[in-house]
C-alpha cells in the first residue's frame, strides 16, 4: 500500500490527512516513482486553503508538484526509462505520496551528485525564476531588482540572473542579507526609506524588476524606479497585472502560461540539476519532515520565512 497526504475540504494545514492507497500501476505512457523527497511550496497551501481558486473538490486531493525518486515500473509505451532510474518529476500531480504516477515526458534524470532533498527542492522555484528572467529579457549588463530575494524563487533568481551577466539588488530582511551577498546580490532592507536605499544601491537605475513578494511597498517602489512597466514582472499579484500594466506569470494570473513560458520552466530542470552537480548552484534546504508530518511542514512554510526550502521524505 502507498501512503499519501490528502484533503477533502478547503482549509488550513489541519485538513491534511494521512491515508493509504493501493499501489498504483504505470499507465501506458507513464511510470510509477518511489518518492524519496517532495518539495513543499507556498502554492500548495494557497490551493488547499482556497486562496488560489481551483476546481471543486469531488474526491480527496493530494497536494504537491515537486518530487524526486526512483522509477519502480514503466508502462508498455515508455522508452528511455527503466526501473531503478533516479529521476526528478517536473509538474508532478500529487507529490505528497510514497508512490507517484507521472508521464514519462515529465521525468528528468537526477545526477548522482545531487541529493534527493536538493532535487525535490528546485522545481517550482528554479522553473519560475528561469522563465521569469528570460521573459523579462534579463541578460549581460542588466541591473535587476528582485523584491523578496530571500524566498526560494528569489534565491534561485539571484543565482540565475548572475549567470546571465546581470547585476542584482534584492530586498530582504536584515537577517538574510549575508546569505544574499553569498549568492551574488546586493541586499537592501524593506521598510520606510526603501526607495532611497534602492537608488543608493543602483545609482544608474534599474533595467528590470522581478516582484516575488507582492506588497504595496514593492509595487510602489517599482513604479517609481522604472517608467516602462513592461519591464516589471510579478509572480504574486497576477490578477492585478493588467490593471497595473505589468507582466505576470502564475500568481493567480487569469492568463495561462504560454507554450514558450512552459518550455522555459521545463528547461530549468536539467539546467539547474547540472549546475547543482557541478557545485555552481545552491539550494538552501531549511528543514525536512517525514511525509506523515506534512501538516507541520505546511505550517512552517505558511508561517513565512522558513529560511529555505522545506522538504518531505518518506
Amino acid at each position: 500500500m502507498a501512503t499519501q497526504i490528502q484533503y477533502d475540504r478547503l482549509g488550513g494545514p489541519e485538513v491534511l490527512q494521512v491515508a493509504s492507497a493501493p499501489d498504483p500501476v504505470a499507465p501506458h505512457d507513464g511510470v510509477v516513482v518511489a518518492v524519496r523527497a517532495a518539495g513543499v511550496n507556498p502554492i500548495d497551501g494557497k490551493l488547499r486553503s482556497g486562496t488560489r481558486p481551483s476546481a471543486p473538490i469531488t474526491e480527496p486531493r493530494v497536494p504537491g508538484s515537486d518530487a524526486a525518486g526512483v522509477v519502480l515500473s514503466v508502462g508498455p509505451g515508455v522508452t528511455g526509462w527503466a526501473p531503478g532510474d533516479d529521476v526528478v518529476v517536473r509538474e508532478a500531480r500529487g507529490a505528497y505520496t510514497t508512490h507517484l504516477v507521472a508521464p514519462a515526458s515529465h521525468l528528468v534524470r537526477k545526477p548522482a551528485a545531487v541529493s534527493w532533498e536538493e532535487a525535490a527542492a528546485i522545481g517550482v522555484p528554479a522553473g519560475t525564476a528561469h522563465q521569469a528572467l528570460v521573459s523579462l529579457g534579463v541578460g549581460p549588463g542588466t541591473t535587476l531588482l528582485i523584491h523578496g530575494g530571500s524566498g526560494s524563487v528569489g534565491r534561485a533568481a539571484i543565482q540565475l540572473a548572475r549567470r546571465m551577466g546581470a547585476t542584482v539588488v534584492a530586498t530582504a530582511s536584515p537577517a538574510n542579507h549575508d546569505r544574499l551577498r553569498e549568492l551574488g546580490a546586493t541586499p537592501v532592507s524593506y521598510g520606510p526609506g526603501l526607495l532611497d536605499r534602492l537608488r543608493d544601491a543602483a545609482p544608474d537605475g534599474f533595467d528590470r524588476i522581478l516582484d516575488a513578494i507582492g506588497t504595496e511597498e514593492a509595487l510602489e517602489t517599482s513604479f517609481a524606479l522604472v517608467d516602462d512597466r513592461s519591464r516589471i514582472g510579478t509572480i504574486v499579484v497576477g490578477p492585478r497585472a493588467a490593471e497595473l500594466g505589468i507582466l505576470a506569470w502564475a500568481g493567480g494570473n487569469p492568463i495561462p502560461l504560454t507554450a514558450e513560458e512552459l518550455r522555459l520552466r521545463a528547461e530549468a530542470y536539467p539546467l539547474v540539476l547540472d549546475l547543482l552537480a557541478e557545485g555552481a548552484f545552491q539550494v538552501d534546504v531549511a528543514r525536512t519532515f517525514p511525509l506523515v508530518e506534512a501538516a507541520e511542514a505546511a505550517r512552517l512554510v505558511e508561517g513565512g520565512h522558513p529560511g529555505g526550502k522545506v522538504v518531505l521524505t518518506p
